[in-house]
């Protein structure tokens, strides 16, 4: 038996315009609203991330972060 789909935490988030086009794009592609598609990232992490790459993407993410918040 499915397990029911119940929305039970809100949070405010803050994204980058990158970041929230390609979450709305993922979305649109996936028939899910932004809420369900993040709820389906989150929930299959491990399956739909390659961690070498994760870590190499952070890194350099991390590298950026601080002249990206200027």
């Amino acid at each position: 038996m499915p397990k029911r789909f119940r929305l039970t935490r809100r949070f405010p988030v803050a994204m980058t315009e990158d970041g929230y086009r390609k979450l709305k794009s993922f979305a649109h592609e996936a028939g899910l609203d932004e809420g369900e598609a993040l709820s389906f990232l989150f929930e299959h992490f491990e399956s739909v991330t390659d961690s070498e790459a994760l870590a190499h993407r952070l890194r350099l993410f991390n590298a950026d972060l601080d002249e990206r918040k200027k």
